[in-house]
């Protein structure tokens, strides 16, 4: 009887030593394989990040913010917060010109990006526009190690913070969109960057080395009236990188009325997610996701939140669909 109250007590210290191993994990992961993109369950909300060829695409002045708390409960789990602004430009609105921001938390690690985001646009059929895009800007990482609880305090790898450690960002895509269907290809960053910290990689320590993969996305959503008041919309994201196991999103969500928007979507082998919106007016929408973690981390956290807001202005209502659903 005495073990297993033992056991009981225990419990807690083992789960809590659990959670902490598969935080190091991922910590592990993100120095050995570089600072990695972020991931978001309204990927169809937030294309600017990932494809500069949707700057302008909205054909108004749109701006978009979205705020991500992944792993809630866990310490030191990611947070994201992003901001994209983007409008056409020039004759007859064939160029787009956008902002796109993002900040990463992760542990010790802040990581914030901030790119220029430009797009022509041509006409391929009546209702077809295939634009091309590039992105280009800085990234900025900042790595506090005094925020870790080393075993050994010192350990030559967890001497010398990062600080400030600035490098460009140039990225690409494609975006092809008629009323109804979209599909984007892109790579927001085609530098192979290296972080280290140099004292170390002076001295022959290969381990402070971190590269800077290659993300490689291709995006697809179609929309159905199914009635009068009911739109239907299923999305895809997929997602390679080197080092990485491919990810799958899949989506469907729904309009009724123009104003309420529900939907569900699935991260292979990762999470099950709810999605609600409303369009408050033609100019205002606003989002919400939940994910459940199909893993086994699920057990440690109270899931992931993410919080999804956009402003269009300057609507030319003879030239676009109001609201759009894309």
């Amino acid at each position: 009887m005495s073990n297993l109250q033992d056991l009981a007590k225990r419990k807690p210290y083992m789960q809590k030593k659990k959670a902490v191993i598969m935080i190091m994990h991922v910590f592990a992961g993100l120095y050995c394989i570089g600072q990695q993109d972020s991931q978001y369950t309204q990927y169809m909300y937030n294309t600017q990040v990932i494809n500069p060829a949707y700057a302008g695409s909205r054909e108004t002045l749109s701006l978009g913010m979205l705020a991500r708390s992944q792993w809630v409960g866990l310490e030191g789990s990611p947070r994201t917060l992003t901001f994209t602004a983007n409008a056409p430009i020039g004759l007859y609105n064939s160029m787009g010109l956008g902002l796109s921001i993002v900040h990463d938390e992760i542990g010790p690690a802040v990581e914030s990006n901030i790119t220029v985001d430009y797009s022509y646009t041509i006409d391929v059929s009546q209702t077809g526009k295939l634009s091309f895009g590039l992105k280009g800007g800085v990234d900025l990482l900042d790595v506090n190690f005094n925020k870790l609880s080393v075993f050994d305090p010192n350990d030559p790898n967890f001497q010398n913070n990062i600080d400030q450690k600035l490098q460009p960002q140039v990225g690409a895509g494609l975006y092809f969109k008629t009323e109804r269907f979209y599909a984007g290809m892109s790579v927001p960053n085609f530098l192979n960057s290296k972080h280290f910290d140099e004292s170390g990689f002076q001295n022959g320590d290969t381990n402070s080395i971190a590269v800077e993969r290659l993300h490689y996305f291709l995006i697809l959503g179609h929309v159905f009236d199914l009635n009068r008041n009911l739109k239907f919309k299923p999305a895809t994201l997929v997602k390679t990188v080197s080092g990485a196991p491919l990810q799958l999103d899949l989506s469907a969500n729904f309009m009724f009325k123009e104003k309420f928007v529900f939907g569900a979507s699935y991260r292979w082998d990762a999470s099950i997610s709810a999605m609600l919106g409303f369009q408050f007016s033609n100019s205002i929408f606003a989002g919400l996701a939940y994910d459940y973690q199909s893993t086994d981390i699920e057990a440690y956290s109270d899931g992931s939140y993410e919080v999804f807001l956009r402003f269009d202005i300057f609507h030319k209502s003879d030239r676009i669909m109001i609201p759009r659903f894309f």
